[in-house]
């Protein structure tokens, strides 16, 4: 799986792990501060299981089209948005409609693509700083 995701984007799998640790920080914080734990937790695992979705479909997405003409790259690239936009809609809809989770946990577990994208840069600079320097330097010998 890790290599489908390396092949896709090389930072993909640094991106669905940052996602994957920012929804234990979540749980872990706030399952003590609700009653009701099991829609809590149901309404995270939605929510970041469609976070782990689009960043997979987004990379998929972007890979597909190289080589393709740009005219219709551009088109490629709408419908697969517009195909995420409609799955994000359906899953809502379908969680009110079933009661299957809480509403807000959902909407934090989707915005846990949005904290790894803005982390994500931050977070690579951090660890891998040095063994990009390891890297540099064997080269320059």
């Amino acid at each position: 799986m890790i290599n489908y995701l390396k092949r896709l984007n090389p930072l993909l799998p640094e991106l669905v792990a940052i996602i994957l640790a920012y929804a234990v920080v979540v749980e872990g914080i706030g399952v003590w501060f609700v009653e009701d734990k099991l829609r809590y937790t149901s309404g995270l695992a939605i929510g970041i299981a469609l976070a782990l979705f689009m960043a997979i479909n987004i990379a998929s997405s972007l890979w597909g089209i190289v080589g393709v003409p740009s005219k219709k790259a551009r088109v490629v690239v709408s419908l697969k948005a517009i195909c995420r936009y409609l799955v994000v809609v359906a899953v809502s809809i379908a969680m009110g409609y079933f009661n299957l989770g809480n509403i807000l946990t959902w909407f934090a577990g989707v915005m846990g693509l949005k904290v790894a994208a803005f982390a994500q840069p931050m977070i690579h600079k951090v660890f891998f700083r040095k063994s990009r320097k390891d890297e540099s330097s064997s080269y320059e010998t």
